[in-house]
């Protein structure tokens, strides 16, 4: 057989064995009243206070244009298939900046570092609170600008807060799985490089819950799903 036909015929036979990897995209809107949050009192840290020019607000519900939601978990429950996934040997970074933790939602893959800073020059007490994984408790004076920490399990949500300034909280989910994004202010997400099949896909937010919807995906396919949270019909005004 010709040479250039037989790597030819080589090349058809492996493309028609590699699936084209699809996606599923989409925003998250908050609808309603937004809640009226009290202004975070960070005088007992003269440094803390420093820092902030104006009113700093809690991170519970942040509201972008159009009522986008920032800081909603958005993450595959179910149809994935069963395999180890590597983590990649870049940490995730979590921030102290400002005596506020940033980012204040995080997902990490089992055995992927995450590095915590701390630029304020002032005592932060970062205090994981894991329930699966080992709970951990480490002072980080100003001297201490960076520490890591690696986890061994995955545990769905759980909080990191500063036993120093109680108002500090971040959410970290330790996932078996890179499947997951988290939506910043403009409420958007993208899960990437999914294969072909039924995916049940959770959104979910520290105080509104989750929500859940099931996505059929073809070879290569985008599919848009979007999700919309409201408070609660017996904490509405």
């Amino acid at each position: 057989m010709n040479k250039t036909i037989l790597l030819t015929s080589l090349f058809v036979v492996f493309m028609l064995n590699v699936s084209e990897a699809g996606s599923i995209t989409g925003k998250v809107v908050y609808q309603g009243e937004a809640p009226k949050f009290r202004e975070i009192k960070m005088e007992a840290d003269p440094i803390c206070l420093s820092q902030h020019a104006g009113p700093v607000l809690p991170q519970t519900l942040v509201l972008g244009e159009g009522n986008t939601m920032a800081n909603v978990f958005v993450h595959v429950t179910s149809g994935l298939p069963q395999k180890t996934y590597e983590a990649p040997k870049e940490p995730v970074v979590l921030d102290q900046k400002g005596c506020m933790y940033d980012p204040h939602m995080i997902g990490v893959i089992v055995g992927r570092p995450l590095k915590i800073l701390n630029p304020d020059g002032t005592l932060h007490n970062v205090h994981g609170t894991p329930k699966v994984n080992e709970e951990f408790n480490l002072a980080m004076p100003k001297f201490r600008t960076e520490m890591s920490k690696t986890f061994s399990k995955p545990e769905f949500m759980f909080s990191i807060k500063c036993d120093v300034h109680p108002w500090m909280v971040a959410w970290i989910s330790v996932m078996d799985n890179p499947y997951f994004s988290v939506t910043k202010q403009d409420g958007l997400f993208e899960i990437k490089d999914l294969p072909a099949g039924k995916y049940e896909i959770e959104a979910w937010h520290e105080k509104l819950g989750p929500q859940k919807v099931v996505v059929e995906l073809n070879e290569g396919e985008t599919k848009t799903v979007n999700f919309t949270f409201s408070r609660p019909k017996e904490e509405a005004k």
